[in-house]
């Protein structure tokens, strides 16, 4: 699902509504005849519950994605403090390996900026950059080893270890966290209530005789807008309210700023 247009999603789903809704009346009006008023008053009880089943299960899913919307955006920060502070560390190796080091922090930066703006599905595409940053960290990790040998003392190179160490992680946990998503059987199941519930909403409706009213078809316009949301929030970098690279670009700039004071 993850791979489609959110508009389309909610398109689809809000033109299932409305279907829904003029099932259920026409449904309900060939049943009017023969209900008696306790039936009807059952079927507003069940409308009732139905109702506030959906009610829990927005607010449910919504937290969801929220949850690992925050998630990401906290991943992003943590991977560009990590990143700072290997850069900062790096002066403190032997000169053996720390100009080659600092060029591939540089080079590293780059490449995570540029995932950063890579939708997950162009999947091609973003697997040739983690590929890439994968070499880099390999690359980073030797010239660790070898900054450890030629000088291995705690506070110079076994800190830089460290530091290397948790932006390692940082790649690691960032990742992870664009692969959870809200999923999709909870989805599911909340468009599977959308609709049981609007065709509940019009076969009341029908029952009663009386055409749904504009109230109803705004409610539901609110509820496609908050079912849009959802989706988009759990769509990290693509749609309307995507996560802020905004750490990482910073810290790429900032390294720009200091290599051309530098030369």
């Amino acid at each position: 699902m993850y791979d489609h247009n959110s508009i389309f999603i909610v398109a689809l789903l809000f033109s299932a509504l409305v279907i829904a809704i003029e099932l259920g009346f026409r449904i309900g009006r060939s049943f009017s005849a023969s209900t008696n008023e306790a039936t009807r008053s059952q079927i507003n009880s069940i409308q009732a519950s139905i109702l506030g089943l959906l009610a829990l299960l927005l607010g449910f899913t919504f937290s969801l994605a929220l949850q690992r919307y925050d998630t990401r955006s906290q991943a992003v920060v943590s991977e560009a403090n990590a990143i700072g502070t290997g850069i900062l560390r790096a002066s403190l190796i032997p000169e053996g390996v720390r100009a080659e080091t600092q060029d591939l922090l540089r080079e590293y930066v780059s490449l995570r900026i540029r995932a950063g703006v890579i939708s997950l599905d162009r999947i091609n595409e973003r697997e040739a950059v983690l590929a890439e940053s994968d070499a880099v960290l390999d690359q980073l990790w030797g010239l660790a080893l070898q900054a450890a040998a030629l000088s291995p003392n705690p506070v110079t190179s076994g800190l830089y270890v460290q530091s290397l160490n948790e932006l390692i992680d940082a790649y690691g946990v960032r990742d992870a966290a664009l692969n959870r998503h809200v999923p999709e059987a909870v989805l599911f199941l909340m468009f599977g209530t959308l609709v049981l519930t609007a065709g509940l909403v019009g076969f009341s409706s029908g029952v009663t005789g009386h055409r749904t009213s504009f109230a109803v078809y705004a409610l539901l316009l609110l509820i496609i807008c908050l079912v849009f949301i959802v989706i988009d929030l759990d769509r990290p970098r693509r749609g309307f309210i995507e996560v802020s690279q905004q750490s990482l670009v910073e810290l790429g700039d900032k390294i720009a700023d200091a290599q051309t004071g530098a030369t």
